[in-house]
């Protein structure tokens, strides 16, 4: 686990963020210049957050010193409680498994998934209070958007939905239901559902893997099974995805009900040991 960094949000023991202004002089360090500035920019975001929803007429009432109040940075693009972005590329974050959603702030903070922002905004911050982050939006019981409709082929959804449910052995790929769970909503408290998720999230989201911009703890899973989908494989099984409903509740499972295909670095127990 990568040493713990500096927070510039966890100034003071009660871990209230600051909002005077930073103390920019030349002779503090570049580094501590650059965590002082991005303190209060993130802070100076909250609070414009807080003053729109005033105007609203719904005033934010959340207390200033808690994980809800600083976590409505992310709700600027991840939508309102982490219920998904309307452009399709801001996934839902709400209700996703904990361990899960930690994982993967790791993976943008230290380089293992490519966001320019993502990585910028968490550059300094700690893996406890990346925890907490990840904690706080698992926590959340939001109501699912009803998924788009998807005008597929019946070739096309036919494959998507066996490639999802049976795999294809003659390439070496399991099905997704091995190890995302039996209703697609993923198993605490790492592995994510793949419902609820925007078609387009989830066709960059494999090309990622394919072309190596995105990865995971070593043995990358992914990657090994992303590398033997073909371009018409990854549109039948993101399609299918996205137009399917999630079921009520919307749930993560607590267990894998069979041993997962594959060992997979970031998934502890996901090789069924």
């Amino acid at each position: 686990m990568p040493a713990a960094r500096r927070d510039p949000m966890h100034r003071s023991p009660d871990r209230t963020p600051t909002h005077s202004s930073p103390d920019l002089s030349p002779s503090m360090p570049a580094r501590d210049r650059r965590s002082a500035l991005l303190a209060t920019l993130a802070a100076a975001f909250i609070a414009l957050m807080s003053q729109a929803s005033v105007v609203r007429g719904a005033p934010d009432t959340t207390p200033l010193d808690s994980i809800a109040r600083r976590a409505a940075a992310c709700t600027g693009c991840h939508g309102k409680e982490g219920r998904a972005a309307a452009d399709g590329f801001y996934p839902r974050i709400a209700g996703k498994p904990a361990g899960y959603l930690r994982e993967q702030l790791l993976h943008f903070r230290d380089g293992r998934r490519q966001h320019a922002a993502m990585a910028h905004l968490l550059a300094h911050l700690t893996d406890d209070y990346l925890g907490e982050l990840g904690d706080y939006f698992a926590g959340l019981d939001v109501p699912y958007a009803a998924p788009r409709p998807a005008t597929l082929s019946a070739a096309t959804r036919e494959r998507g939905r066996a490639l999802i449910e049976s795999g294809d052995a003659t390439r070496d790929i399991p099905a997704c239901v091995r190890c995302h769970g039996d209703a697609l909503l993923g198993v605490a408290p790492g592995v994510p559902g793949l419902l609820g998720l925007p078609r387009d999230y989830l066709n960059a989201q494999l090309g990622a893997w394919q072309t190596g911009l995105r990865h995971a703890r070593a043995p990358d899973c992914m990657a090994k099974i992303a590398s033997r989908l073909a371009p018409s494989d990854i549109e039948a099984v993101s399609a299918w995805l996205a137009s399917h409903p999630v079921p009520t509740g919307g749930k993560p499972a607590t267990a894998f009900t069979q041993r997962p295909p594959l060992t997979c670095g970031s998934i502890p127990g996901a090789d069924g040991r």
